[in-house]
C-alpha cells in the first residue's frame, strides 16, 4: 500500500496495483479497495490527461467521460466545460480571423456564451483587435476608393499605430502626392489643350519614382506639343502676313511630323502659285498698260519714242534701240527712229539691211535673238561715271500677219527673265498691231489728201470746160476737143469713185481683222468668268474692249457719214430718260477726266423737261463727239456739260426758236485751245481740223463734227458753236424736246456699200455645244486664239487651219467635222475656192461652212453664198451673235444631235 501509494500518490506512476500474497479475509479486502481506488484514480487522472493532451494538441471536442463523483465528478464536469468555453471561443475567433483576414468580411466579433475571466478578455481584446482592423482597413477603403473615383481630398484620420500609423501615413502621402500631380497635370492640360497657353509645366514637389517619371513625361509631352505648336504657329502667322519664305524646322515624329511636312508642302505650293500669279498680273496688267498707252497714237516716231521710254526700264534693261522697217527702191531698210541711252559709236549704223548684223538677221527669220555671256569689246552701256557691256542681250522681231514692221534691241546688266522674255514676245504682238494701224491711217490721211487734190483738180478742170464751153459756140473744133476732154474727165470720176469704194474695203478690212480678236478677247477678260482677275485687271480689260469699240466705231464713223450723205442714216425716236443720258456721260468720260486731271462736271438746271422723244443713240453720238473733242483739245482746266431749257422766242445766234415746241440745249464747255473765229465754219467739214497741225499732235478725222452736224439736222436741231483762242469753246446743241421728223428729201443714190449681218435670234440659256467638232480656217494667228477661246469656253473640240488647201486635207482627215468657220481673204488658197472645193465632196454637201471675214463690203456676202457658205457673218464679231449662228446651223444640219433643239 504504501508502494502503491507512494508510486501513485508522490512518483505520479499510475497503474500500480498493491501485490499482498497469501492475503485474505480483511487484509484482501483492504488489498482490493487499495487497488481499486488506485485503478479509478488511474482511470480518472489518465481520463483527465487524455482530455487535457487533446486540448493541449488542439482537440477541443474530446470530453472526460469515466463516472466519477465528488470532487473528482465536479473536476471532470469543469474539465468539459473548459474544453467546451475553449472550443466555442476557438469557433468564433477562428470565425473572426477567416472573415477578416480570409474574407475580408469586416465587423466579425467573437461571441463566446458565459466566459469570464481571461477568456472574457482574451475574447474582448480578440474584438478590440478585430474592430480595430475594421476600422482601420475600412478607412484605408474609403481612402483608396475616394483615389480610385477621383476624389483625392480623403485622407485617413483614424488613430493608429506602428506600422498601420506608417501605413496610414504613407497613404495621406501618396493621396497629396496624387492630388498635387493631379492638379498640375490637369491645369498643364487645361493651359495646353482647353485655353491655348502654351509652356505650362506640371510642378510636382517630392515626387519619385513612376510618380516622378509620369511627371517628367506630361512636361515633357507638354513641351514638345507647346514648341512643335508656336513652331506652327509662327509660320502660319508669317504666312497670313505674305511671308512665304517661313518654313516649320523643329523636330517631331508621327502626325504631328506628317502635318509639319504638309504645311511645309502648302507654304512651297502656295509660294510657287503666288509667284506665277504675281508674273501673270505682271504680265497682263503690263500689257493691257502698254495697249492703252499706245492706243490713239499717230504717229510712229512719238510711239517708238514711248515704247523705248516705258519698255526698257520695266524688263530692267538699261540699253534700247527701235528700228523700223521701211521700203527703199533699192531693198527694206531698218533706220533707227528711237532709242533709251543709246550711243553712237564709229563702227556702229543706224541703219541695216536683211540679213545685215543680228537686226537684219532677226528682221529676216522673224525669230527672237538672245545673247547670254555678251564679249568686252561688244556695245557698252554709258553713265556719267563709266561704261561696262551688258549681261544679256535680245533682239526682237516686231511682225504683224507675218510681216516685219520693226526690231527691237534691249541690253542688261543682268538676265532677262522668262516672264520679261514672254511679256516681250506677247507685247511685239501688240506693237506689231498699232504701228500697223498707224501705218493704214497715214496711208489712209495721203489717201484722202491725195483724193482732195484730185478733187481740186477736177474742179479746176470742170471750171476750165465751162470757160470753154462758152467758146464752143465760136469754134466747133474747140467743141469737139472738149467734148474728148469732158469724156476723159467723167472716167476719171468714176475710177475715183472706184478707188473710194476700193479704200473703204481695205480700211474696213484692215482695222477689222485685228479688232476681232482685240474685242473677243478683251470681252472675255473683262467678263472674268474664272474670277482671277483684280477689279483693276478687269477694268484695264474694259478699257482695251471700249477703245476697241472706238475704233470701230471709227470705221463706222466714215461709213455713217457715206449713210448721211446717201440719205440713208435711220431715225428711230423714242422716250429718252435724260437722268440715263447723264448716267451714260458719266460712265463715259468720268474715268478719261481723272486721267487728264481735269474737272468734269454735268449740270442740268431747273425747268428742263425729265423725258424726250427723240433717238437716244443719235443723241449720245453726238455728245459723246462734242464731249470727245474737248477732252481732246483740253490739257488743263475743266469740261462742262450744262443742260438748260430754252425760252420761247428766244434768239440765238442770229435764229429765233420756234414757238409751238419746247428746246433743250446741251452745251459743252471746255478752257482747252479754242477755234480761231475763220476757222469756225470749216470744223464743220468732213476731214477738216481747225489746224492743219492738230491732225497729228491730237489725232482724229475730223469727221466726228461733220456727222454731228448731220445728226443733228435729222433730229430737227441745230449746233452752235462759239469759241476763242486760248479761251476754250462751247458747243451747243439745241434739240426739240418732240421729235417731229424734219423736211429732208434723201436723194436717190445707190444702195449702201456695207454688208450688214442679218438678225439672228438669241442664244438659248441651256445651249449645250459640249463635243461639237469645229474647224477654224483663219490665217491670221490672233483670230483663231480668239475664236478658239470662245469656242473651247463652250467645250467644242477645236481644229485649226491656216489657209483653203489646209483645211480641205483637215476635214479629208477628220469627216465628224460639225461645222466649219470659214475666212475670205488667206494665201495659196482663198475662202471662197476653199468652199467651192468642198461642196463637191458629197460627204460635205450639208456640212455647215459660215463665212466669218473682215470683208464687209457689197457684193461679198453674195460671193461665200453662191460659192456654198451656209452663212455669212462679218468682223468684229459679237461671240454671243456667233455661236447663236453655230447654233442654228448645227440644228439645221443634224449633224450635232446633243444640240439643244432651237423652239
Amino acid at each position: 500500500v504504501t508502494r502503491v501509494a507512494k508510486e501513485v500518490g508522490t512518483e505520479g506512476k499510475l497503474g500500480g496495483q498493491a501485490e499482498v500474497k497469501g492475503v485474505s479475509g480483511t487484509w484482501k479486502d483492504l488489498t482490493d479497495n487499495v487497488n481499486f481506488m488506485a485503478g479509478n484514480l488511474t482511470k480518472q487522472v489518465r481520463g483527465i490527461v487524455k482530455v487535457v493532451t487533446a486540448v493541449a494538441n488542439g482537440n477541443l471536442n474530446e470530453k472526460f467521460v469515466l463516472e466519477a463523483k465528488g470532487e473528482v465528478a465536479a473536476l471532470a464536469e469543469t474539465i468539459n466545460s473548459m474544453t467546451d468555453t475553449l472550443r466555442i471561443f476557438a469557433d468564433q475567433v477562428t470565425t473572426v480571423a477567416r472573415e477578416v483576414g480570409i474574407e475580408g468580411k469586416l465587423g466579425a466579433q467573437a461571441r463566446v456564451p458565459g466566459v469570464a475571466g481571461t477568456w472574457k478578455d482574451l475574447t474582448d481584446n480578440v474584438n478590440f483587435m478585430a474592430s480595430n482592423l475594421t476600422t482601420q482597413v475600412r478607412g484605408i477603403v474609403k481612402v483608396v476608393t475616394a483615389v480610385a473615383n477621383g476624389n483625392l481630398n480623403e485622407k485617413f484620420v483614424l488613430e493608429a499605430k506602428g506600422e498601420v500609423a506608417a501605413l496610414a501615413e504613407t497613404i495621406n502621402s501618396m493621396t497629396d502626392t496624387l492630388r498635387t500631380f493631379a492638379d498640375q497635370v490637369t491645369t498643364v492640360a487645361r493651359e495646353v489643350g482647353i485655353e491655348g497657353k502654351l509652356g505650362g509645366q506640371a510642378k510636382v514637389p517630392g515626387a519619385a519614382g513612376t510618380w516622378r517619371d509620369l511627371t517628367d513625361n506630361v512636361n515633357q509631352l507638354a513641351g514638345n506639343l507647346t514648341s512643335q505648336v508656336r513652331a506652327i504657329a509662327e509660320v502660319s502667322t508669317a504666312v497670313t502676313k505674305g511671308d512665304l519664305t517661313r518654313s516649320i524646322n523643329v523636330e517631331a515624329m508621327g502626325e504631328v511630323a506628317a502635318l509639319k511636312d504638309n504645311i511645309n508642302q502648302m507654304i512651297a505650293n502656295l509660294k510657287d502659285t503666288t509667284q506665277k500669279n504675281n508674273e501673270q498680273d505682271w504680265l497682263k496688267t503690263n500689257l493691257a498698260k502698254f495697249s492703252g498707252m499706245m492706243q490713239g497714237q499717230r504717229n510712229i516716231i512719238s510711239v517708238a519714242q514711248l515704247i523705248m521710254s516705258e519698255l526698257t526700264p520695266l524688263v530692267g534693261a538699261q540699253h534700247g534701240a527701235f528700228f523700223m522697217m521701211e521700203t527703199s527702191e533699192n531693198a527694206p531698210m531698218l533706220n533707227l527712229i528711237a532709242s533709251y541711252a543709246f550711243t553712237m559709236r564709229k563702227n556702229l549704223s543706224n541703219s541695216y539691211r536683211l540679213k545685215e548684223s543680228l537686226i537684219g538677221q532677226c528682221a529676216f527669220e522673224k525669230k527672237r535673238i538672245l545673247l547670254s555671256d555678251v564679249p568686252e569689246n561688244f556695245i557698252h552701256i554709258s553713265t556719267g561715271m563709266g561704261d561696262a557691256p551688258p549681261r544679256n542681250v535680245v533682239v526682237l522681231p516686231v511682225l504683224f500677219e507675218g510681216e516685219t514692221k520693226a526690231v527691237i534691241e534691249l541690253a542688261s546688266f543682268k538676265v532677262f527673265s522668262d516672264n520679261h522674255l514672254t511679256f516681250l514676245d506677247q507685247l511685239m504682238d501688240s506693237i506689231g498691231v498699232i504701228l500697223n494701224m498707224i501705218s493704214s491711217s497715214m496711208r489712209t490721211e495721203e489717201l484722202l489728201q491725195e483724193l482732195k487734190r484730185s478733187n481740186a483738180e477736177l474742179e479746176a478742170q470742170a471750171n476750165e470746160l465751162n470757160d470753154k464751153a462758152k467758146l464752143l459756140e465760136v469754134k466747133n473744133q474747140e467743141v469737139e476737143l472738149a467734148s474728148r476732154s469732158v469724156e476723159e474727165k467723167a472716167e476719171q470720176l468714176q475710177l475715183i469713185s472706184k478707188y473710194k469704194s476700193e479704200f473703204l474695203a481695205n480700211m474696213s478690212h484692215e482695222l477689222r481683222t485685228p479688232l476681232n480678236s482685240l474685242l473677243i478677247l478683251s470681252k472675255m477678260l473683262s467678263e472674268n468668268k474664272e474670277k482671277n482677275l483684280t477689279p483693276d485687271q478687269v477694268k484695264f480689260a474694259s478699257t482695251v474692249y471700249s477703245s476697241g469699240n472706238d475704233l470701230l466705231g471709227l470705221i463706222n464713223e466714215i461709213l455713217d457719214l457715206s449713210k448721211i450723205e446717201a440719205g440713208k442714216m435711220p431715225i428711230d425716236p423714242k422716250q429718252v430718260d435724260l437722268p440715263e443720258v447723264t448716267d451714260y456721260v458719266e460712265r463715259t468720260f468720268r474715268h478719261m477726266a481723272d486721267q487728264k486731271g481735269l474737272d468734269f462736271q454735268i449740270v442740268m438746271e431747273k425747268g428742263v423737261p425729265r423725258t424726250m422723244f427723240t433717238d437716244v443713240n443719235r443723241l449720245q453720238q453726238i455728245l459723246k463727239n462734242l464731249l470727245s473733242n474737248a477732252f481732246k483739245f483740253t490739257e488743263r482746266g475743266k469740261v462742262t456739260m450744262n443742260i438748260t431749257p430754252v425760252g420761247r422766242n428766244q434768239k440765238i445766234a442770229g435764229i429765233v426758236l420756234p414757238t409751238n415746241q419746247t428746246i433743250v440745249a446741251f452745251a459743252v464747255q471746255d478752257t482747252g485751245i479754242g477755234i480761231p473765229l475763220n476757222k469756225q465754219k470749216m470744223i464743220f467739214e468732213a476731214f477738216q481740223q481747225a489746224d492743219g497741225t492738230t491732225s497729228r499732235k491730237y489725232g482724229g478725222t475730223g469727221l466726228g463734227l461733220t456727222i454731228s452736224r448731220e445728226i443733228t439736222r435729222l433730229l430737227g436741231g441745230w449746233l452752235h458753236v462759239e469759241s476763242a483762242p486760248d479761251h476754250g469753246s462751247t458747243f451747243t446743241l439745241y434739240l426739240p424736246q418732240n421729235y417731229n421728223g424734219v423736211d429732208f428729201a434723201p436723194a436717190a443714190l445707190p444702195e449702201s456699200n456695207t454688208e450688214n449681218n442679218v438678225d439672228v435670234p438669241p442664244l438659248p440659256a441651256d445651249a449645250d455645244f459640249t463635243g461639237c467638232k469645229i474647224l477654224v480656217v483663219d490665217d491670221d494667228s490672233r483670230n483663231i486664239f480668239a475664236i478658239d477661246s470662245v469656242l473651247e469656253d463652250r467645250k467644242m473640240i477645236v481644229l485649226h487651219a491656216e489657209n483653203g488647201k489646209v483645211g480641205i486635207t483637215q476635214l479629208n482627215e477628220n469627216p465628224d467635222v460639225d461645222l466649219v468657220l470659214m475666212d475670205m481673204m488667206m494665201p495659196e488658197m482663198d475662202g471662197i475656192q476653199a468652199t467651192r472645193t468642198i461642196r463637191k465632196d458629197s460627204r460635205f454637201t450639208t456640212l455647215p461652212i459660215i463665212s466669218l471675214t473682215a470683208k464687209a463690203m457689197k457684193g461679198d456676202r453674195e460671193k461665200a453664198i453662191l460659192a456654198g457658205a451656209s452663212d455669212y457673218v462679218t468682223k468684229p464679231v459679237d461671240p454671243e451673235k456667233l455661236l447663236s449662228v453655230i447654233h442654228i446651223w448645227l440644228e439645221k444640219s443634224g449633224r450635232k444631235k446633243s444640240i439643244t433643239p432651237l423652239s
